[in-house]
């Protein structure tokens, strides 16, 4: 498609018609598509960051002037919407921190005020991920088989094995 016949689209577009934009969209699909991609490297998250762009430059169309390349203006869209994505991603993992921390710090506290002790190995057991954390506790406190934790957590009993088996080698090498 060249220059004349991407304009001729957008005023079309900008009018309301459907059709154009669809016609734009598809046009540009493929580098967007690549653009993105290589910035978030996960195509479901790609996938996402696509279709949320194409519906920012479908809603914002009448803010292109025609300064630049309509790809050019596809790309800031895009560019905007990964560094967005990149800023709540960073906000959420801060609050999960520290809603995992505070939750910590309330066991801990609770332990203690109940006259048991809070060892150095709790703390690192507590760190570790619930889904390596559940198998574990299964497996080495309660004495489950492999295949009754994976009836109970709803997994194959080599996933149970490979986490309990991780687990395990994740918290030696924090006590060494």
């Amino acid at each position: 498609m060249n220059q004349r016949e991407e304009k001729k689209l957008i005023v079309k577009a900008k009018k309301g018609n459907d059709e154009a934009f669809t016609t734009l969209f598809q046009h540009h699909y493929s580098f967007i598509y690549k653009y993105l991609i290589k910035l978030s490297l996960d195509p479901d998250l790609t996938d996402d960051l696509l279709q949320e762009t194409m519906l920012k430059a479908y809603i914002h169309l009448k803010d292109f002037k025609g300064d630049s390349k309509f790809s050019t203006w596809l790309i800031s869209i895009a560019s905007r919407t990964f560094l967005d994505h990149q800023r709540k991603e960073k906000r959420e993992r801060k609050r999960v921190e520290k809603v995992k921390h505070d939750t910590l710090r309330k066991v801990r506290w609770t332990v203690t005020r109940d006259g048991y002790e809070w060892t150095e190995y709790m703390t690192q057991f507590a760190e570790l991920d619930p889904d390596i954390r559940a198998p574990i506790l299964l497996r080495h406190y309660y004495g489950f088989t492999y295949e009754e934790i994976a009836v109970m957590l709803n997994l194959k009993e080599g996933t149970v094995k490979s986490r309990v088996h991780n687990g395990i080698k994740q918290i030696r090498k924090e006590w060494s």
